[in-house]
């Protein structure tokens, strides 16, 4: 019986400990600024600094985290400013991800966004500010997947993850009680197979919140 190399070992130990950490930040899990320490994640996952280290380091390059000059990891503080570079990459990136995916958007499709939709009314009913980003996240990624553009549905994954502890912060400003009202007007411009009314809703829906934390 083989058994798996010692490189093989370390980077699936590290893929893991980067996968978990990588859900954590773009959940909402963890607040903005908030610090990390590579012995705390080797503690948690129970492994080696090395792997906690390429873990943080491969997030550091995605955004997800900030390495200061003096060691320190946390995940980002994001000025206004960045809050509206990331709003307006949001907005170019999926309107055209969901313009793509109108004419594979079939019944079936349809029905798997208004049921992932009760999720996230479930979740606002929980005041669960996690539950409700990773649903609403769902939504979204969902629907996209049907753009058949796994480019640019890669480079929206990572906006969403620079942006998963503002969006928990921003959860907790809205203080929703009902769903997305635009998440109403995606399904239905989907249903009518209308481009423009679409894009508008997809546009309104992935930036207007945003916009509340920068006025």
């Amino acid at each position: 019986m083989l058994s798996a190399r010692p490189s093989e070992t370390q980077t699936a130990t590290h893929d893991r400990v980067y996968r978990v950490l990588r859900s954590r930040i773009m959940h909402g899990e963890m607040a903005p600024g908030q610090a990390l320490t590579l012995r705390g994640i080797g503690k948690e996952f129970g492994v080696s600094m090395t792997p906690a280290r390429e873990a943080v380091r491969r997030l550091a390059a995605e955004g997800a985290l900030f390495l200061s000059t003096s060691g320190r990891v946390s995940t980002p503080e994001l000025t206004n400013d960045r809050i509206e570079e990331l709003a307006a990459l949001r907005a170019l990136l999926e309107v055209e991800l969901a313009s793509r995916a109108l004419p594979r958007a079939h019944i079936a499709l349809i029905d798997r966004l208004q049921s992932i939709n009760m999720t996230v009314a479930e979740m606002v009913t929980k005041r669960d500010a996690v539950g409700y980003i990773r649903s609403n996240l769902e939504f979204h990624r969902t629907l996209y997947l049907r753009a058949q553009a796994p480019a640019m549905l890669a480079i929206a994954e990572t906006v969403w993850l620079q942006l998963g502890p503002t969006m928990r912060a921003l959860y907790g400003r809205l203080r929703r009680t009902e769903p997305p009202h635009y998440h109403k007007l995606i399904i239905a411009a989907l249903k009518a197979g209308d481009e423009p009314g679409l894009r508008l809703a997809v546009r309104s829906d992935v930036t207007q919140g945003l916009r509340l934390l920068v006025s």
